[in-house]
């Protein structure tokens, strides 16, 4: 398991989109310094909390991760993180209580800024042009 930079410390790497009112795009893409979720999503959790309300679960697809605990305390609450293999590669789904959902492509830790970089930019044009769901290849 890669440990990478301190995340506590490091700014994180998150591309958001506008609320968009209809479902079916995605609506990000992170960029994690490591493969390590109980170390990599406080952070993103408490960028997201900005959007969502109180947060649940945390959906993944489970190849892409080596397995985790099942619950990550953030704050006063517990997240659940569930591994599928129907989750899509690359990808992180953030549901919160109220069924709130952001599916946020993932850039692979080990991506080269520069194939990073056109990650983030290909999200961004799949979602002003009215994409899929599907996250983009990273």
């Amino acid at each position: 398991m890669s440990s990478g930079p301190n995340t506590s410390t490091t700014a994180l790497r998150l591309r958001l989109e506008p609320a968009v009112p209809a479902p079916g795009l995605v609506d990000g893409a992170w960029w994690p310094y490591s493969r390590d979720l109980h170390k990599e999503l406080p952070a993103l959790l408490a960028a997201l909390s900005t959007r969502l309300t109180r947060i649940d679960r945390v959906i993944y697809h489970v190849e892409d991760w080596p397995p985790p605990h099942r619950r990550l305390i953030v704050g006063a609450g517990v997240v659940r993180l569930e591994g599928f293999r129907s989750q899509p590669p690359a990808s992180v789904t953030v549901i919160a209580w109220g069924g709130q959902r952001l599916v946020l492509q993932v850039v692979p830790p080990e991506t080269a800024p520069d194939v990073a970089r056109e990650a983030f930019r290909t999200v961004s044009d799949a979602s002003t042009a009215g994409g899929s769901r599907s996250p983009a290849p990273a």
